[in-house]
């Protein structure tokens, strides 16, 4: 925040710093600089491999209405999709995920509630590969970054990914809920210690919420 107000200070002039419109303007460029700074290519799986997406996040951000999301877009935009049900621990997430495939016609690789989370996505990415599926998205459950013995689980679901596909998972996406204040970025820190984050997916912007804390992330 400092540095924001101070650079605003070197780029307006002074007699705009008294005008709200200048000032604003001024502001949203810095604020969509700070964006741009962050993004980063596409990643780019070897030759013949699913591009593989592992969501992560908290309880109750939005990861599997994302997941829907995402397979329509990547779907409407001409690549095969295949979704895997890592959450295996909330009931009727599988469920959950299984009809959002029914209404994107793209394939669900499950199991019953109480699985193996890694073995589930271990499953997905070796069937999204025999089949040459574009994406794989991956759902996982949602956990509190505070808790280690659950953030070990998606080191493992990281580990078990790379025995298809050394370079696996390609993107990491942290759910967040755009409501959230500070405590995003404690989730964002813990959650790339575990499993090295590539981007953000930033959910419930339909409310009063506006996501700032994504800037400070």
């Amino acid at each position: 925040t400092r540095r924001l107000i101070d650079d605003l200070g070197t780029r307006v002039r002074r007699k705009e710093l008294s005008d709200p419109e200048a000032l604003g303007g001024a502001l949203r460029g810095q604020l969509a600089e700070v964006l741009r700074a962050s993004e980063r290519p596409e990643a780019a799986p070897p030759d013949g491999r699913p591009l593989v997406v592992l969501m992560v996040g908290i309880n109750g951000a939005g990861k599997t209405t994302t997941i829907g999301k995402l397979a329509r877009r990547l779907k409407d935009d001409g690549k095969s999709v295949m979704l895997a049900a890592g959450d295996t621990f909330r009931a009727a997430a599988v469920e959950q995920l299984q009809t959002w495939g029914e209404r994107n016609g793209v394939p669900v690789i499950a199991q019953a509630t109480g699985a193996d989370a890694a073995s589930v996505i271990y499953d997905a990415l070796e069937a999204a590969t025999a089949r040459r599926v574009d994406v794989l998205i991956a759902d996982t459950a949602g956990r509190l970054h505070t808790k280690s013995n659950l953030m070990d689980e998606l080191v493992k679901i990281s580990r078990v990914m790379k025995k298809i596909d050394p370079s696996a998972p390609h993107e990491v996406l942290l759910v967040v809920d755009a409501g959230t204040g500070q405590n995003a970025l404690n989730q964002a820190i813990e959650f790339n210690n575990a499993v090295g984050l590539t981007g953000i997916a930033l959910t419930k912007l339909d409310g009063t919420a506006k996501g700032g804390i994504i800037f400070a992330i």
